[in-house]
């Protein structure tokens, strides 16, 4: 893809016989949501891990904008401008609100503040500002531990927009939450794609969110590459439907009739 933000190249990693990945190649345009799905043991995470610097591959190259991430640290390339959420979200639950994205605003410094009293006034309209972009200003205030999970989700987003970005990793952003927050966040995640001109590569289980919100999708099965494409494309792809139903069902029949609708959102 000219442009493209994010390059894997022939990538591959092995766990002692095991193949988790092998010889993977796809691109992630900027202002771009692709979703890389599979069954269980398609090697996505080792994929999506490589990519965040907590494994090194085996062989290939992974490129940001043209600069070489293989070899780099997990901290390395988040200053190079790549943020990351968590299957299970990562915040500081005794904290409030603010102050764990106050924590991310922090962590982009090279001082270090002994003293939390001071800690505590530093960044808070930035943090204030994140807060609205993700909708929960209103519970600023509040520790973590209260909220309810889906805010949780919102709030972890909002740390890792606090080094703005250019590439977001999101790992099964999804996972946890009720049919109505899966779609409120995919579609948060979707407005900040727009308004910051982020790209997402994001990992899902769940197909309504895949086929309603992604712009791509790269599906793996057993470590490689076995299609990708857009939604369309994909739902009518033989080898895909073969490798998450086995023969005679399609994602057509197997999606419930409300996730169909939800296209529209796109």
């Amino acid at each position: 893809m000219a442009g493209a933000l994010l390059e894997v190249d022939r990538v591959s990693r092995s766990f002692g016989g095991v193949r988790a990945v092998r010889d993977v190649s796809f691109t992630l345009g900027a202002g771009e949501l692709l979703a890389l799905i599979g069954p269980n043991g398609a090697g996505k995470s080792t994929l999506f891990n490589m990519v965040n610097g907590q494994l090194r591959p085996d062989a290939g190259s992974i490129r940001l904008a043209g600069s070489e991430l293989v070899g780099r640290k997990p901290r390395e390339i988040w200053r190079l401008g790549v943020g990351r959420t968590f299957q299970i979200a990562a915040t500081f639950s005794s904290m409030t609100v603010i102050e764990n994205v106050q924590m991310a605003l922090l962590s982009r410094a090279p001082r270090l503040y002994h003293l939390w009293r001071a800690a505590a006034r530093l960044h808070r309209e930035e943090a204030w500002a994140l807060l609205e972009d993700v909708g929960v200003q209103g519970q600023a205030d509040r520790p973590c531990s209260v909220l309810a999970y889906g805010d949780v989700k919102r709030v972890e987003l909002a740390m890792a927009l606090a080094h703005g970005p250019r590439l977001l990793l999101m790992d099964e952003p999804t996972a946890g939450m009720a049919p109505n927050e899966r779609r409120e966040l995919m579609a948060l995640t979707r407005r900040l794609v727009g308004e910051r001109g982020l790209s997402v590569l994001f990992t899902e289980h769940s197909m309504d969110v895949v086929f309603a919100y992604a712009d791509r999708l790269v599906v793996l099965a057993r470590g490689e590459l076995i299609a990708q494409g857009d939604p369309q494309a994909i739902r009518r792809d033989a080898r895909v439907q073969e490798v998450y139903f086995g023969s005679g069902k399609t994602f057509e029949r197997a999606r419930p009739a409300a996730a169909v609708g939800q296209e529209g959102a796109r």
